[in-house]
């Protein structure tokens, strides 16, 4: 069974950039495919799509994607490259689908100068004293499904995920109470289901669906906004933070780009915790070792709650865990960019208008950065045990000037979920099921994760009475 997609061996190129005319160098090896569509069904249907090509030509190569002929890249260099880059050689670049659904003012799309402004803006939502805020709320919400989930016995724990980070993100975003059974919620599911999709606009499509449903968010959003603007108070959720929020100049985020904002962290606060959070209990079971000693360290923490950021800082096994659960199955696996000056990669040339995918997934796997990559081996975090790391080796949030906002608030609630669940649970996969992972637009067993869930049994120090 996988727990994501086999790595071939295959060489790390070391990449630098020289004064050779763009045009004298020679494209990467690969193919473009089909016309118009390229390789994009591919891609968005195949798994193994990147280790494939890699086998073949190298972990540089061509191919055509969303409309759009591009350059793949793996490995840390690459990634470095890419990503210290912005503004000189790439800027960001989504699918159509994606610009489309995201809205021209989220801060995904934009660039440059308002790209910081308004990163400095929508930061205010995840200071540590907003997000230890946040902490009794994510705690209820878990307990309430940990006992839900106690009651089923047996269930597909993929879509009940999706519903708990569903639920926390609404709650705490947009101050919607129990989100995945509200209107919003079915709203917001067709919408995501079509932000990595081929962009037709025929009725019944993933796209034309998301597209309507991404018009009665945004209403909804409005209606909440304007809502609170007539009552005192704006709420302490990020929607109420952000109303709030003011640059250096006093500018404030205006209301249509507040509700594209929002919408972007609603997305980025669900579809990517849901899938790290399944990884993590497919991994637990999988790895029961690695199990009891996360349950032993959390023995110091069982009596305190709420739980307080010092707690969680010092739940140092559970860290190294799920720092190890992000590089072995990174829940974004790596991210558009368009060139904007040609340039040279190990002697290949990078065309100006082309557009850049840089791999995440692989370059973790990458054997001399992580020696026996595939292993699940959390003591590879272990300070006394790491040795010299590579800058971006491990990106499972990004980097440089686009390096993830809310990766403090993924982390807090990752591991507030990961606490509760294996101090007073327990769980096994059910047999005969497909543990593959399918891998747009997040990583998620084929299957959808089921599993016996039950209370774990506490042992009795209390006599027969007979």
């Amino acid at each position: 069974m996988k727990r994501g997609v086999p790595i071939a061996n295959y060489t790390f190129y070391a990449l630098m950039i020289t004064s050779h005319p763009a045009n004298s160098l020679p494209l990467p090896p690969g193919r473009l495919g089909l016309p118009v569509i390229g390789e994009t069904l591919n891609f968005l249907q195949d798994p193994d799509f990147a280790n494939k090509r890699c086998q073949q030509y190298g972990n540089i190569f061509r191919t055509h994607l969303f409309g759009s002929p591009t350059i793949y890249l793996a490995g840390a260099d690459a990634v470095r490259f890419v990503l210290l880059n912005e503004n000189q050689y790439f800027v960001t670049s989504w699918p159509t689908s994606t610009k489309a659904l995201l809205g021209a003012a989220a801060i995904s799309v934009q660039q440059g100068s308002v790209h910081l402004q308004r990163r400095k803006l929508l930061a205010q939502a995840f200071q540590p004293r907003v997000l230890a805020s946040y902490i009794a709320s994510m705690m209820d919400v878990t307990h309430n499904y940990l006992n839900r989930w106690e009651q089923q016995g047996t269930l597909t724990w993929y879509p009940e995920l999706r519903n708990y980070t569903l639920d926390i993100a609404c709650q705490l975003l947009v101050g919607v109470s129990s989100g995945s059974q509200t209107a919003f919620g079915h709203w917001f599911e067709a919408w995501a289901q079509g932000v990595f999709s081929v962009p037709l606009r025929l009725p019944g499509t993933k796209y034309s669906r998301a597209l309507q449903s991404r018009k009665l968010l945004l209403g909804e959003i409005e209606r909440i906004a304007r809502s609170r603007q007539q009552h005192a108070g704006t709420g302490q959720d990020s929607l109420g933070i952000l109303m709030n929020a003011q640059d250096e100049q006093g500018n404030k985020l205006s209301l249509d780009e507040l509700k594209d904002q929002v919408l972007t962290l609603l997305f980025a606060g669900h579809e990517t915790l849901t899938s790290a959070i399944a990884s993590f209990c497919l991994l637990m079971a999988q790895h029961p070792d690695v199990l009891e000693r996360v349950r032993a360290e959390q023995e110091r923490f069982t009596h305190r709650e709420p739980l307080t950021l010092e707690d969680l800082k010092q739940m140092e096994y559970l860290d190294r865990v799920l720092k190890e659960v992000l590089r072995l199955v990174p829940p974004v696996g790596g991210g558009f960019r368009e060139v904007i000056q040609s340039c040279e990669i190990n002697g290949y040339t990078i065309p100006k208008g082309w557009s850049v995918l840089y791999h995440i997934g692989l370059t973790h796997q990458d054997p001399t950065l992580y020696p026996n990559p595939k292993q699940f081996d959390p003591e590879r975090f272990d300070p006394a045990r790491t040795g010299e790391t590579k800058p971006l080796g491990y990106a499972p949030f990004g980097g440089g000037v686009r390096e993830c906002l809310g990766k403090e608030f993924a982390r807090l609630e990752m591991k507030i979920f990961a606490a509760l669940l294996v101090r007073d649970y327990e769980w096994n996969l059910v047999t005969e099921q497909n543990l593959d992972l399918e891998m747009i637009p997040s990583p998620r067993p084929k299957d959808g994760l089921k599993v016996h869930f039950r209370r774990k049994a506490t042992d009795s120090l209390a006599e027969p009475l007979l």
